[in-house]
């Protein structure tokens, strides 16, 4: 298997909405979150390098952004939610234009929906969940500043979404882990998690070979 050097990965464009999106060739993966969720962040960790901006205003990201690591590969940083002083008007075309996305791009794979872990699944976060399971898409839950919790804290918080996500009878449509920036915790699992999605004919190439011996 070819393994994705997440290192490689550079900005291509920014659209404005789904019909303004880059040819549907190959694989994404997006990144969607709170507007303080640390988003940016953690596209800046898993590339080692400063590829989405980070702000003190949350919110900033207003546009859908997609960064190349091959020719058919690609990450997608979604607008921030949640907290971006806009008007009512421009929050919902938002909201439909993030519904569309993950409902209609085919060549989306995945959504990696990231939480701050001392404050998961709010509002807006389940309606992306109900957004990606309507359009049977995998969403892989981070649990973001881990490092703000002590080891059990963070244990505690991630039973405690893998427990109400079997409530919402997601258990088996979503996986969760935690996941720190700042101390590159989770890194190797997120990227793990972003090879399986992103080479997905790679991922099931050595069981062929296999079977063809």
């Amino acid at each position: 298997m070819t393994e994705i050097v997440f290192t490689k990965a550079y900005f291509t464009k920014s659209a404005p909405s789904i019909r303004e999106c880059p040819p549907e060739n190959g694989y994404e993966v997006a990144f969607a979150g709170r507007s303080n969720a640390g988003k940016s962040s953690a596209i800046n960790a898993l590339t080692n390098q400063k590829l989405a901006r980070t702000s003190k205003t949350p919110g900033r990201t207003q546009l859908i952004n997609f960064f190349n690591l091959s020719d058919t590969q690609r990450l997608v940083d979604l607008p921030g939610y949640g907290y971006a002083k806009v008007s009512r008007e421009q929050k919902e075309k938002w909201q439909r234009d993030l519904s569309e996305y993950l409902q209609k791009r085919q060549s989306l794979q995945g959504l990696i929906l990231l939480m701050d872990i001392r404050h998961p699944l709010q509002e807006f976060d389940t309606t992306m969940l109900n957004w990606a399971v309507r359009g049977h898409m995998p969403v892989h839950i981070l649990l973001t500043k881990a490092d703000k919790l002590s080891r059990m804290q963070a244990n505690n918080s991630l039973f405690a979404v893998q427990k109400q996500l079997k409530l919402m009878k997601l258990g088996n449509e979503v996986s969760v882990q935690c996941f720190s920036a700042l101390k590159n915790t989770g890194i190797d699992d997120l990227k793990h998690k972003l090879q399986s999605w992103l080479a997905p004919e790679q991922s099931e190439q050595p069981a062929e070979d296999s079977t063809a011996e």
